[in-house]
C-alpha cells in the first residue's frame, strides 16, 4: 500500500524513498532552482547534454534529473556537474562558519556574561 501511495505522488516510473516525501518545500524549491541554473549554465556554454554527461561520467538521464533538481541524485553528482561547468569554486562556502549567521549568534549567546580579572598572587 505504501508503494502505491509513493507511486501516486511521484509517478509510475519514478521510485522514491519516503525521505524524499519529507523534504521541506524550501529545499525542494532550492534544488529545482539549482537544477534550472545548471541547465542555463550548460546552455550558455553551448555544451550539449551528451558532452556534459560524458565529462561528468554520468548518463544523459541522470543529467536530466540533475537539471530538474531531483533530490534522489547524489550530492557528488551535483558537484561533479558544477565542476564540469566551471562552477565548483563556491561549493566549499556552502557551510562556511564565517557565513553562518545562526551559528555565530548561538556561539555569542554561550559566551560568559562577565569576565573576572585574575587575582594577583599576593591576595
Amino acid at each position: 500500500m505504501r508503494y502505491l501511495k509513493l507511486r501516486y505522488v511521484f509517478g509510475a516510473n519514478m521510485k522514491k524513498s519516503p525521505s524524499h516525501v519529507a523534504l521541506p518545500l524550501t529545499v525542494r524549491k532550492a534544488l529545482r532552482k539549482l537544477g534550472g541554473d545548471l541547465a542555463i549554465a550548460r546552455k550558455r556554454r553551448r555544451l550539449t547534454m551528451a558532452i556534459v554527461a560524458e565529462r561528468a561520467f554520468i548518463g544523459r538521464n541522470t543529467l536530466t534529473r540533475v537539471e530538474r533538481g531531483d533530490p534522489g541524485v547524489s550530492l557528488g553528482i551535483y558537484t561533479t556537474v558544477l565542476f564540469v561547468l566551471g562552477l565548483a569554486d563556491r561549493i566549499g562556502d556552502l557551510a562556511d562558519p564565517l557565513l553562518d549567521a545562526v551559528g555565530q549568534s548561538l556561539a555569542e549567546e554561550s559566551l560568559p556574561k562577565r569576565t573576572h580579572q585574575p587575582r594577583s598572587p599576593g591576595h
